[in-house]
């Protein structure tokens, strides 16, 4: 394979950590090149987080090497020859070179061998299959690095094929597009996808939920979700997802607390209510906590919106939890945006505001205190500290225990 260029040295690349891995695997002579995500971000000058090495060595060598010099090798995936490096703390994904033997649309059997070429030819996309050796010389294969920078997400080969490997590049090419893309989608790898988009239906639940939300990531997904909507990409996995109006007024308000929220992102997509969301929770298999915060989204109160007065905020937020207050009042700010129906910019953030302000209450009262004013356990204790409830929270949590308690007595007298 002929160099294609130099990529200058990185941190990432120079690193302790990251050079006490390829002295241990390049200690017998093996060559050892960096690959994937890795040479492709720093191309483009994003951040590089994980670092993915390759070698011609099968992985119980590389274990070997691993171990000889004293780090730590977690055999993670060896039918696929994927081992895990362990260098002061930081995990490194070292992978043998390998050519696909067989596909079965989820998954692939496979070959190890030391054709770097061959290994490259079985990635998703082309600037994906680029390498570099640790001194910066880079391989293009596929013309990978042209990609890049004109921001075109192509398939390796016949987009068609490399699909059928693995429907999963149908998702991976729509999340690339959002992240990396500057221009309309390649056209091949359009009309494949939009063919094949029922296969989706055959993936798991956690693949498509991982490959959704990565490209919920994106700072910009809205024009790639619309191509998706239009082709309907989703309908047979996520019927739930309606267009796309709302999340990209809810992206314009940037009005996420930190960074983007992807569970706020995808509630702005969301049609169909409470039982959309269960529905959607099902099928992507959200955690629990997920699943709860999507449901709260989906079923605001009546007298809730991003233009209360500061006494009906907090009276929510005792009731909702300031969290999912929060999450609802964005949610209504930008459906009213979307609508055409604006608030005013300042009062809506007052209230995002008082949100992130506010700390929880608590009632001073509890079922003891009614039994030591002599009152007989029933349900009826229950309801009348109920309403002591409702009464102190009309009046914006200020009366003290004292008053609650004078309270709760002249309600127990008139019974």
């Amino acid at each position: 394979m002929t160099p294609a260029g130099k990529l200058a040295p990185q941190e990432w690349m120079t690193a302790p950590a990251t050079q006490a891995v390829l002295e241990a695997l390049g200690a017998d002579g093996a060559e050892v090149r960096f690959v994937g995500g890795c040479v492709r971000d720093a191309l483009v000058g994003r951040p590089v987080n994980d670092v993915d090495l390759a070698t011609a060595d099968p992985p119980e060598t590389v274990i070997a090497l691993l171990r000889r010099a004293g780090l730590k090798a977690v055999p993670t995936g060896l039918d696929h020859g994927t081992v895990t490096a362990i260098s002061h703390h930081r995990p490194f994904e070292v992978t043998t070179l390998r050519r696909d033997v067989e596909t079965h649309g989820r998954h692939a059997t496979v070959a190890f061998t030391d054709d770097w070429k061959a290994d490259a030819a079985r990635r998703d996309f082309t600037f994906n299959a680029l390498s570099c050796r640790p001194d910066g010389t880079l391989y293009d294969p596929f013309g990978g690095q042209g990609d890049l920078a004109a921001g075109r997400v192509r398939f390796v080969g016949d987009a068609r094929e490399r699909i059928e490997e693995d429907y999963l590049r149908l998702l991976r090419f729509f999340r690339f597009q959002a992240h990396y893309g500057r221009s309309d989608p390649d056209p091949e790898g359009l009309a494949a996808a939009t063919a094949l988009a029922p296969e989706l239906a055959f993936l798991s639940g956690e693949r498509i939920r991982n490959e959704l939300f990565r490209l919920l990531e994106a700072e910009a997904p809205v024009p790639v979700l619309e191509v998706m909507r239009s082709r309907r990409i989703l309908d047979a996995v996520l019927p739930q997802l309606g267009d796309s109006a709302m999340l990209e007024a809810l992206l314009a308000l940037r009005v996420e607390p930190s960074g983007p929220e992807v569970l706020l992102r995808l509630g702005a997509l969301v049609e169909g209510g409470p039982a959309a969301a269960t529905a959607l929770a099902d099928r992507l298999r959200l955690s629990r906590a997920e699943r709860e915060r999507l449901a709260g989204m989906l079923d605001p109160p009546q007298d809730l919106g991003i233009d209360c007065d500061g006494r009906a905020l907090r009276r929510a937020f005792y009731g909702l939890g300031a969290e999912r207050a929060a999450d609802l009042l964005r949610l209504d700010w930008a459906h009213r945006q979307a609508a055409g129906t604006a608030v005013e910019d300042s009062m809506a953030r007052r209230a995002l505001a008082a949100a992130a302000a506010w700390r929880p209450v608590t009632f001073p009262l509890k079922g003891r205190d009614a039994l030591r004013l002599g009152m007989a356990p029933s349900e009826s204790v229950g309801r009348l500290l109920a309403e002591v409830e409702a009464w102190w929270v009309t009046q914006d949590f200020r009366p003290g225990r004292a008053a609650c308690l004078e309270r709760l007595k002249l309600l127990a007298a008139a019974r």
